[in-house]
């Protein structure tokens, strides 16, 4: 199976943008659907492709967006995202030896992680168990990592046009 690799590095405004979309995301009332956490999956995307440019106090920082945004206990989701982010990051030599399924599979449990740290602190706060929907969330993230991946990857691997290689 082919491993899945950047060809080039990604701007730093494509990085900057993705958040921004995934947070924009995060903000959308869905209801009582399985959506996927699309800040988690962006930040993990990033900690694996670009580790030295997406760390764990972006994590943080995100998280801390992410606390306001959700009104919850200040670092409740910054905390989930650091340690989501450290996984990442630690794993992200072996998980880029996987093909793009294989790599889907290998993230489920720290897509599971952060959202058991989430519930932990929710549940030792307010005694409110998650919902079903909720706990099926980190299944709907990891199967959205095949298509998104396969997307971004051509997109930054695909050649440069002349033009551009030339300088005009």
């Amino acid at each position: 199976m082919k491993r899945a690799i950047l060809g080039r590095a990604p701007s730093t405004a494509m990085i900057t943008w993705s958040f921004v979309i995934a947070l924009a995301l995060e903000m959308v009332p869905w209801g009582n659907w399985p959506v996927p956490g699309f800040v988690a999956f962006v930040l993990v995307f990033w900690n694996i492709f670009q580790p030295r440019r997406v760390g764990i106090a972006l994590a943080w920082l995100v998280g801390i967006v992410m606390d306001v945004h959700a009104g919850s206990l200040l670092g409740q989701h910054a905390l989930a995202y650091s340690i989501l982010s450290y996984g990442a990051i630690a794993l992200h030599r072996r998980i880029l030896w996987y093909s793009i399924p294989g790599q889907a599979l290998q993230l489920l449990p720290l897509f599971f992680i952060t959202h058991v740290v989430v519930s932990l602190v929710n549940l030792f706060l307010s005694g409110v168990s998650p919902s079903w929907v909720y706990l099926v969330s980190p299944i709907v993230t990891a199967a959205l990592w095949i298509p998104v991946t396969n997307i971004v990857l051509n997109r930054l691997n695909r050649p440069l046009s002349s033009t551009a290689a030339i300088g005009r």
